[in-house]
């Protein structure tokens, strides 16, 4: 139910603003050895912005190439397609998807159809083959026209992975995929390519920009963010916003955001606050200059607080 609750909440990040950024360009940049990736706008997914608002990335093998989500729309994955195609003339193998949100997965059937084999965690099979799941295609097939329409449709791993941890390896590249989950979604994925010290890590990281908390479990997320901040990687890819070549700062940032909202809402839940005061109250300096504070901040808060009515002490 909770899963459920989180997907339809998350309708939000799509609907269109009454100002969005412009649309960025989708160009693969190289970030470290064999890794490159894609940045999306800081911004709401929009017609206008084709929904491009979350980050993919590739890492190139001697046998293939493994592609980190599908961004939020077929054509965005055809020029994620082409960009690979720019780097190497390797074939795409595998799709990691680090989880289920549209923005991130709206682009799987171009890559399924371009030969790659979709890899997920099991726990996303509950959402996937909801209602919530085929309601949320069919808003955005009005929402998003005309970049998702009749032709998108939602598309199940070839894989399902159900350990804590998997190792592929492709063309002597090893890639250790961890479950992180239930945290931002319960089958958050990270994946780590050591020889590069890159780790992709999905929406457990929000960089430039206020995450989306919903009714995310916020405590095992920041267990997670604990858990990440243990691989001492040397540069994190976040499921939005610019790569971080500081990434135990910015992994420390999410969850300071975290940290905080379960603090003010859970103290004044605790009090039988009501919520309005206590968010009035609250002290956001820290975080208000981050793009879309104002569009999330209020609508996380408030899951917070109702949240933490149920599990009591921070």
């Amino acid at each position: 139910m909770i899963i459920r609750l989180v997907r339809l909440l998350a309708l939000f990040v799509l609907l269109p603003a009454a100002a969005t950024a412009a649309e960025p360009e989708l160009k693969a940049v190289q970030v470290a050895e064999r890794v490159w990736f894609v940045q999306g706008g800081a911004a709401l997914g929009s017609p206008a912005n084709r929904n491009f608002i979350s980050n993919a990335g590739f890492v190139v093998t001697d046998d293939g190439v493994v592609v980190v989500d599908a961004l939020g729309s077929p054509a965005l994955a055809k020029e994620l397609l082409a960009e690979v195609r720019r780097v190497t003339p390797q074939p795409v193998r595998h799709v990691i998807l680090t989880h289920y949100h549209a923005d991130h997965i709206y682009g799987l059937q171009a890559l399924k159809a371009a030969g790659a084999g979709i890899v997920a965690h099991a726990a996303a099979r509950e959402y996937l083959n909801s209602d919530a799941a085929a309601r949320r295609l069919e808003a955005s097939r009005s929402e998003l026209a005309p970049w998702i329409d009749a032709e998108t449709r939602l598309v199940q791993a070839d894989r399902w992975l159900d350990a804590d941890e998997t190792t592929l390896v492709v063309g002597g590249t090893e890639i250790r995929i961890r479950h992180l989950g239930p945290a931002h979604t319960a089958e958050d994925l990270a994946v780590y390519v050591p020889a590069a010290g890159a780790l992709f890590v999905g929406d457990l990281v929000f960089r430039g920009r206020v995450p989306f908390v919903g009714q995310a479990d916020s405590r095992r997320w920041i267990a997670s963010l604990d858990r990440l901040i243990a691989f001492k990687p040397s540069l994190v890819v976040p499921g939005h916003g610019p790569v971080s070549r500081e990434p135990l700062a910015d992994l420390q940032l999410t969850r300071d955001y975290l940290v905080h909202l379960r603090k003010t809402m859970g103290e004044a839940a605790k009090a039988m606050e009501p919520f309005d005061e206590a968010y009035a109250k609250t002290d956001w300096s820290r975080f208000e200059h981050l793009p879309l504070f104002r569009v999330a901040n209020r609508m996380n808060a408030y899951n917070t607080y109702l949240l933490m009515e149920q599990q009591g002490e921070p």
